[in-house]
């Protein structure tokens, strides 16, 4: 084993430049949902599906290659992981930026998705060795800050971009911050993070993963659009399941994992596992209900819609670094508590929306939301990863984030299919007994409005359920005290392994 940990104090300038590089690649993530039509526009996409995989395309990438990340954060330096992942990157977003038809677009954004799929994993791991286990809930919380805040300000900052300028300026803006970063990381990044130059990469594991996290990534975003009954989406979730199946069941027998799965074994990691995975769903299903309610039953413009969204993001990018500090100072059980009853509450408000509901109460109770979300995920997170021994930090990170993205987007299909399949039942009932020869253009949409809000209140009382499991959960989370206890068994029994055995 090679340590590459010389530090002497906590390397904030290094900590800096890693955080420019994660913030552009997950404000890349959600930053091209709202330019779709645009783009369509403008490269002459007849079918919505088509160019629905810039989007899809990009998290499926994302989804497969970060569980390689354990294994790349032992093997590499993160001095030069960062450089050759955002070179990648940077690659990417030029390609992008200067596509000139789809097929050369939707190369870059696969580059791009190669490229950040690393980033999250990378500085979480910094940060955490970084800083000593009583400092880590500010730290994590500033990380918080870009996980969640970038991508929640894409879909405002790209309404208004793509209402006022061309799409390709999404790319044009993210390409010099890219640049910067890749510059001052070869000028300035150092390496704190140990690395092993004899880890090995199962490709066994990579296919099974790949095709595992990528046929269910693949199967539930395209479920919501095609249906639960389409042949290849059955395909493609079946086969999924398999090699996910047979995945696990090969991490579990290795020696050497590619994704340590022996993280589960330890308590509180586990539990906070679940919470994320169970609040990831509630929170990204309500980015999609949300933008569904306030554009196609109010009708407010996507720009409009966009700024009535930015105050939550705003809210989350404030508490993320005091949640943080809370964490170091009251633990994380209270914080997930009253988060979770405060998410719950404003997902009922929400799941009571009426078709004359008012701009201001819109703001205010999804904004309420974020606020609550702030005071779960990170907490949660930081205090399972404390009770992991550090050699574990990589695989750690690496199995939450992978959890959160599949849960993500399984959780938002399963909802969003739950929100057409009642809007049509209920669209069905409005029409019973009613000529359709006598309804005027005006009615059919009041009634299509009744019905859509009819399956979107439906779907926000799903995600409230979702909610107060996770609410339970939380009753049971403690506090980490051990993690010091944790690093120095690892050590002696690494100890008792070197020491010659007894005549």
């Amino acid at each position: 084993m090679e340590s590459t940990i010389q530090q002497r104090k906590t390397p904030y300038l290094m900590i800096a430049i890693l955080f420019i590089g994660a913030f552009v690649s997950f404000l890349n993530n959600s930053l091209l949902n709202v330019a779709l039509p645009s783009i369509m526009t403008d490269l002459k996409i007849k079918d919505y599906s088509t160019v629905q995989w810039l989007s899809t395309g990009y998290m499926l990438v994302s989804g497969i290659l970060i569980p390689a990340s354990a294994f790349l954060l032992t093997r590499f330096s993160n001095r030069s992981l960062f450089i050759t992942s955002m070179a990648i990157f940077t690659l990417g977003t030029a390609l992008s930026a200067f596509a000139p038809n789809f097929g050369v677009l939707l190369t870059g954004r696969m580059i791009q998705a190669a490229g950040s799929s690393v980033m999250g994993p990378l500085l979480m791991n910094v940060m955490l060795i970084s800083f000593p286990r009583e400092k880590r809930g500010a730290a994590m919380g500033v990380f918080g800050l870009v996980m969640i805040t970038a991508p929640a300000i894409g879909p405002t900052l790209s309404g208004y971009i793509v209402e006022y300028y061309d799409w390709r300026v999404l790319f044009e803006m993210i390409l010099p911050l890219a640049v910067i970063s890749l510059l001052l990381a070869i000028w300035k990044l150092q390496n704190v993070m140990e690395q092993n130059k004899d880890a090995k990469l199962d490709y066994s594991s990579v296919i099974l993963s790949s095709i595992g996290f990528g046929g269910l990534l693949y199967g539930f975003s395209s479920a919501s659009s095609d249906g639960w009954t389409d042949a290849i989406v059955l395909t493609t979730l079946i086969v999924g399941a398999i090699a996910l199946i047979a995945f696990i069941v090969r991490q579990v027998k290795m020696e050497v994992p590619l994704l340590d799965l022996r993280v589960y074994k330890y308590p509180m990691f586990a539990l906070g596992s679940v919470i994320a995975i169970v609040n990831a769903v509630a929170m990204f299903s309500g980015m999609i209900l949300t933008p569904a309610y306030v554009q196609n039953v109010r009708g407010i413009s996507p720009l409009d819609s966009g700024l009535m969204m930015l105050p939550g993001a705003i809210m989350m990018g404030i508490m993320s670094p005091i949640t943080g500090k809370l964490f170091d100072k009251f633990g994380p059980r209270m914080l997930a508590v009253v988060g979770l009853a405060i998410t719950a509450i404003s997902t009922y408000m929400l799941a009571n929306l009426q078709i004359d509901s008012s701009y201001t109460y819109i703001i205010l109770v999804y904004t309420l939301r974020m606020f609550g979300m702030s005071m779960v995920m990170m907490p949660i997170m930081t205090n399972g990863l404390n009770q992991l021994p550090t050699h574990l930090n990589p695989h750690g990170t690496a199995v939450n984030n992978t959890a959160q993205q599949v849960s993500g987007s399984i959780g938002t299909a399963v909802l969003v299919t739950i929100m057409n399949s009642v809007t049509k039942t209920e669209a069905n009932s409005l029409m019973t007994g009613v000529d359709p020869t006598t309804l005027t253009t005006a009615k059919q949409a009041i009634l299509g409005q009744k019905a859509l809000l009819a399956g979107i209140q439906y779907s926000f009382y799903v995600a409230l359920g979702i909610n107060i499991v996770a609410l339970v959960l939380a009753l049971f989370v403690k506090r980490v005290d051990t993690r010091k206890k944790a690093d120095m068994n690892v050590k002696q029994q690494e100890n008792k392994q070197l020491q010659p055995e007894p005549n």
